[in-house]
């Protein structure tokens, strides 16, 4: 009789995270398109993007936490400019500081996430217990963690891509110059796409 309690006692557990789970956003499946990435965005777009400071922004690349990835600052090229996933990292950053993780733990997820493929990322769903961060990649990983006590609050990475997307849609980009070596046909594209843009 104690075992048949235990199972029904999992089974409502394991609605109860599927219900938390969904009520949060956590299951994110989502497929996300990429966005060009000959384009680059300046500081002010990264921090209106991923709501942050530009203090923030600035302290971030300094210490080596998240820095623009498209065009470093060497003082010969125009300004630091930073792509669509540097934007999506800044803004996971700023969700685990906002509740409370150590920069240490953060540390760890960023370079985690930079070695991921973009079409991967959206299928990631940060958990955390306010100590650690988890990567789950499943529903059933999600729902294991909140059944353990382990996962206080997620972030579903489909959903932040889908964000920053949005609001990108919105402010200006810059498009990077072709390299010298690009293929002969890549110039009509090249033209098409500038007289598109304006």
């Amino acid at each position: 009789m104690a075992v048949t309690s235990g199972k029904r006692q999992a089974s409502g557990l394991t609605r109860s995270a599927l219900r938390r789970a969904g009520e949060q956003g956590l299951l994110c499946e989502e497929d996300v398109v990429a966005l060009p990435m000959d384009v680059g965005y300046r500081g002010p777009t990264a921090c209106a993007a991923a709501g942050i400071t530009y203090r923030q922004l600035d302290y971030w690349a300094r210490t080596g936490l998240v820095g623009p990835s498209v065009r470093q600052d060497d003082g010969r090229g125009g300004p630091p400019l930073y792509s669509v996933r540097d934007i999506l990292i800044l803004k996971v950053v700023k969700r685990l500081i906002d509740t409370g993780i150590s920069v240490q733990q953060i540390r760890t997820a960023v370079e985690h996430l930079r070695r991921r493929d973009t079409a991967d990322i959206a299928q990631i769903t940060l958990m955390s217990d306010g100590i650690s961060v988890y990567e789950c990649t499943t529903p059933d990983e999600v729902v294991e963690l909140l059944q353990r006590g382990q996962g206080v609050f997620g972030i579903a990475l489909g959903r932040v891509w889908r964000e920053v997307e949005g609001r990108l849609s919105e402010l200006p980009g810059e498009h990077l110059p072709q390299p010298a070596d690009a293929h002969p046909g890549d110039e009509l594209a090249r033209r098409r796409r500038e007289r598109r843009i304006g």
